[in-house]
């Protein structure tokens, strides 16, 4: 595919914004802004695409600096769960993320990651390079928007932890003063965490749509939207042993692999507060500042 002339010329102008800000010019940028609006102060405003411009400007220079790029994913989740099961859990996910950091703004949840189309229906999924591509432009963006750092998290496998690494990576190395950092406790550690909370208390092993999945759902699924409560009793796939999934001839080939069967929103609470300790730990142990807002009401809250 070619490049027009105004596509190479929108390019540079956006190259060349971003090399002013890394050299410590985005206060030049910001100010550049129309003045007649009077922004509002705002604390607990954290959800990008649900802010004016104005409440950007203000947030920004009040010290909100760290943008949250959280990453979904749509794919068959069991005959229990929605198929945007991620999408639930990343948005509520990043929320709690920026509101107990107190400095960040959480872009909009990019709803597809890596992964591929299944005899059963309901995954949708992308290529490696085309989530690279998008990451890095939207990281791009969130520095022209006047953000000085850009955390990269996930909710699905798919990518991680080679993709988000890999631009953070790439992007650290173009410009100097403005970071990235890719935030994977998020995922694998606090699951594995989570995983053997499960099993020290005699719950049944599981990889996909099991327990873990369906509770954390069930905690979040504040309008009964996403989780078919009247099918969670039998919600049973393939078994699980030793990290591995058994399908044999009577293989149910439902979309669960192990048990789902005890979920309960108690669970899925402890599921995602873990998630979020572990994330907020991880990010405030990268950031290049020692400041900190005072953490905001965590949602959502507790049924």
């Amino acid at each position: 595919m070619g490049y027009s002339e105004n596509d190479m010329r929108i390019g540079s102008v956006s190259h060349s914004l971003l090399m002013l800000m890394a050299g410590g010019t985005a206060s030049l940028i910001l100010a550049a802004a129309s003045a007649c609006a009077a922004p509002r102060a705002q604390a607990d405003l954290v959800e990008f695409e649900k802010m004016t411009w104005v409440e950007v400007k203000s947030a920004l220079a009040a010290g909100k600096t760290t943008a949250l790029i959280y990453t979904g994913g749509v794919e068959e989740r069991g005959p229990q769960n929605a198929n945007g099961g991620h999408n639930l859990i990343a948005h509520a996910t990043v929320e709690a993320i920026a509101r107990e950091l107190g400095n960040a703004i959480f872009l909009p949840v990019l709803p597809y990651t890596p992964n591929d189309a299944e005899p059963i229906p309901g995954t949708i999924g992308i290529t490696n390079e085309l989530l690279a591509a998008m990451l890095e432009r939207i990281t791009e963006q969130a520095f022209l928007n006047g953000f000085r750092n850009v955390i990269l998290m996930g909710d699905h496998a798919g990518g991680q932890p080679q993709v988000y690494d890999e631009v953070a990576n790439k992007l650290n190395a173009r410009y100097g003063a403005l970071r990235v950092f890719y935030c994977d406790q998020v995922y694998r550690p606090a699951n594995d965490a989570f995983d053997q909370y499960l099993a020290q208390h005699g719950y049944p092993p599981g990889l996909h749509g099991y327990l873990f999945d369906t509770s954390e759902m069930m905690y979040l699924d504040k309008d009964n939207t996403w989780v078919r409560r009247d099918l969670v009793s039998s919600a049973v796939g393939d078994p699980v042993v030793d990290g591995k999934v058994q399908i044999g001839p009577q293989s149910p080939y439902n979309g669960i692999q192990g048990d789902a069967r005890r979920s309960t929103a108690e669970l899925g609470k402890r599921a995602f507060d873990m998630k979020v300790d572990y994330a907020v730990k991880q990010i405030r142990s990268l950031l290049p500042t020692k400041w900190f807002g005072p953490p905001l009401a965590r949602h959502p809250q507790p049924p």
